[in-house]
């Protein structure tokens, strides 16, 4: 077990992501975005998917050199295609442009096509919060997650996140996905061979199982049954059908290095609170936010990740020495 510094964690970031192909343009903001998973303490999308990107990078399945294209066929309206890059840049290309649209006609949509794996949403979403802007993500990922009642994958994980600013500076953030939990969990308990909760996934024949590489061979479970397939139905219409990009059901496996770029979609909505709510927004959100951890035990979304950020700015993070190996074997 080594420990790193967060600014070590995003320079070895950078340098895998080079090293397998991508440009300054596209791992500059991927490896931020990584250095900020470790810091919040999801590694699982963190430095414990960089050798994934890496492979992917090598295969083909996102472009490193890619260069994004912006357009706004509407004043409240950013379209940003990412040319099968990394999201992460392709969003940074637009942001500022998406906040002018926003803070003009009081909501503005990004939707960013063509595009790769958004890794954590609230990543996203709470740059747009620390701007004052109360923000929604949806984006959609290779079939993983059955519908319920069924026992093929069909959706993907289709991941949801929103944040809203408070008055201290801070934000509230919630990021979660469609399924019971996230792939990257059976992923990695299958790795390890280690055994899941019941309900997380269903083996081939539907049915319920605690071995993970059953369930990868299966499907996830969606969250809360219906509700959770219409919620994934939901981010499939909107990442990739708005955005003209792949449905679930058509994107490439992010689990593998075959079938070409996945060619998903993302969708960000932004809101300008002060023409409806005024100047006592954030007072008020204080005030429902008060009333709501006034019950003991309530904590709100983002408060954990909050805390681990602030440990690791000071501390670093814990990196296991086999996941070290294998970051350094991508090295040239």
């Amino acid at each position: 077990m080594a420990r790193l510094t967060l600014d070590e964690v995003k320079d070895l970031s950078t340098r895998v992501l080079q090293s397998c192909g991508a440009t300054p343009f596209q791992s500059d903001a991927t490896a931020r975005s990584i250095r900020d998973a470790e810091a919040d303490g999801i590694r699982n999308v963190g430095l414990g998917y960089l050798p994934t990107y890496a492979e992917h990078l090598l295969c083909g399945k996102v472009d490193g050199t890619a260069t994004p294209t912006l357009s706004s066929p509407r004043s409240a309206v950013v379209l940003v295609d990412a040319q099968h890059g990394f999201c992460h840049p392709a969003f940074e290309f637009g942001e500022d442009h998406l906040v002018a649209a926003t803070k003009s006609c009081g909501i503005g949509m990004m939707a960013i096509s063509h595009s790769y794996s958004a890794g954590v949403l609230g990543w996203f979403v709470e740059r747009l919060a620390q701007q004052g802007l109360v923000a929604m993500m949806f984006a959609n990922s290779s079939s993983a997650v059955s519908a319920a009642g069924g026992r093929r994958p069909f959706f993907g994980t289709n991941p949801i996140a929103w944040a809203a600013p408070r008055q201290d500076s801070s934000c509230v953030v919630a990021d979660f996905s469609t399924s019971v939990v996230a792939w990257v969990k059976v992923n990695t308990a299958a790795q390890a061979g280690e055994p899941i909760p019941l309900g997380w996934a269903l083996d081939v024949d539907g049915n319920p199982t605690t071995n993970a590489q059953a369930g990868l061979d299966g499907s996830m479970a969606p969250a809360a049954g219906h509700k959770g397939t219409a919620l994934a139905l939901l981010v499939d219409i909107l990442a990739g059908g708005i955005t003209g990009s792949n449905f679930s059901f058509e994107s490439s496996s992010f689990g593998d290095k075959t079938g070409g770029p996945p060619d998903v979609g993302q969708v960000i909505i932004a809101i300008d609170p002060t023409p409806t709510a005024g100047s006592g927004f954030l007072h008020r959100i204080e005030t429902e936010l008060a009333a709501l951890t006034s019950d003991q035990g309530v904590r709100l979304p983002g408060d954990q990740r909050l805390a681990h950020r602030l440990n690791a700015q000071v501390s670093g993070v814990e990196v296991p020495t086999p996941l070290l190996d294998t970051l350094h074997s991508f090295l040239k």
